[in-house]
């Protein structure tokens, strides 16, 4: 499995990773989504399936699970359904995803069938351009859909074992959440990390990372106790979140420490969240029960238009020496990695 499909295990959207009586759903659905790329040519592949499969709306998402939640939120079409333009589609010309970022401007779904005939899904393109699809190109995503009914009628997966699909899509998603927080836990964001690093290289663009302290965070849990501290975390996540875009990743990487992943941002886009970040949490003063709490964080950034040859392990240890010294230099404050030095405010 790619790296890219392993992204895609997190956005949850369209990835069942189950058996059932010898045929994988999950494998299938990458083949298709792997052809129907190749095929067309276009950003996207998507197989969704009513109900069962489609993609949930997490608060980190990667590019490819807000374009899942695009499909998945759409009406599956009787039949073959086009926007060559979705700007000027009747259907779609509103759509907040077309009016905004990302400006989806193609979409195509050819409905899936099931062995009674009835429609329980589609496969969809996304592009963002606009495209020309002529009517052969109908005839490939209709052949496309049919090589995915066909592995489906083969299976003849009963409602028992799309229930247990179901659990178990569910199960892996609280192996990579954090339980306390909600946000990724290590392992995930981590992995995220490592994939966005190759899908923004691919893209020639930078990435950037920002690991996040909440300082004297033992204090607090020495003088309040721990569920006090764990209230105060819920309130930490909830502000960091606000100060990303829906795209970007967030995760617990140790404890009060959160790492934030930043596709595409640069050093100096960086520098500027994680100060957005540390003032969000400055300015308010969280109120747990009859007690009033000044927060204040420290945060170390890192980015890959000045570390260009860094790898996942690299980059984090980069942010690490700047966290540290962040740290050192009084709390409270960001630090940036730059080769030989590092730069605080």
């Amino acid at each position: 499995m790619t790296q890219q499909e392993n992204m895609d295990d997190l956005s949850w959207a369209n990835t069942v990773p189950l058996d059932v009586s010898g045929f994988s759903i999950h494998q299938q659905i990458l083949r298709i989504r792997r052809i129907g790329k190749r095929l067309f040519g276009v950003s996207n592949c998507f197989v969704s399936i009513a109900d069962y499969m489609a993609g949930s709306a997490e608060p980190e998402r990667s590019m490819a699970s807000i374009e899942a939640a695009f499909v998945d939120g759409l009406t599956v079409p009787k039949a073959l359904y086009v926007a060559n333009d979705t700007r000027i589609d009747p259907s779609l010309r509103q759509h907040r995803l077309v009016v905004g970022a990302p400006y989806i401007r193609f979409y195509a779904a050819q409905p899936i069938t099931d062995a009674q005939n009835q429609i329980i899904g589609s496969v969809c393109l996304v592009d963002y351009a606009p495209r020309t699809f002529n009517p052969d190109d109908g005839l490939l995503l209709a052949d496309l859909a049919i090589l995915f009914e066909r592995e489906l009628r083969l299976n003849n997966a009963s409602a028992t074992q799309l229930d247990l699909i179901k659990k178990n899509r569910n199960l892996r998603r609280e192996s990579l959440t954090d339980p306390l927080v909600g946000a990724w836990n290590r392992a995930a964001i981590t992995r995220a990390l490592s994939t966005e690093m190759v899908n923004c290289a691919q893209a020639q663009k930078p990435l950037s990372m920002v690991l996040v302290d909440l300082d004297h965070f033992r204090n607090i849990n020495e003088e309040h106790g721990r569920p006090i501290g764990d209230i105060l975390l819920l309130k930490v996540v909830s502000r960091l979140r606000s100060c990303i875009r829906p795209h970007d990743a967030l995760g617990r990487y140790d404890g009060d420490q959160f790492m934030v992943v930043l596709p595409g941002a640069s050093h100096l886009v960086s520098l500027a969240v994680a100060e957005r970040m540390r003032l969000s949490i400055m300015a308010h003063t969280e109120v747990v029960g009859a007690v009033k709490h000044q927060l204040t964080v420290s945060a170390g950034t890192v980015s890959t238009d000045t570390f260009p040859a860094a790898n996942a392990e690299e980059l984090i240890g980069h942010a690490e020496k700047a966290l540290v010294a962040a740290k050192k230099a009084g709390r409270n404050r960001v630090a940036q990695a730059y080769p030989g030095e590092l730069l605080s405010s």
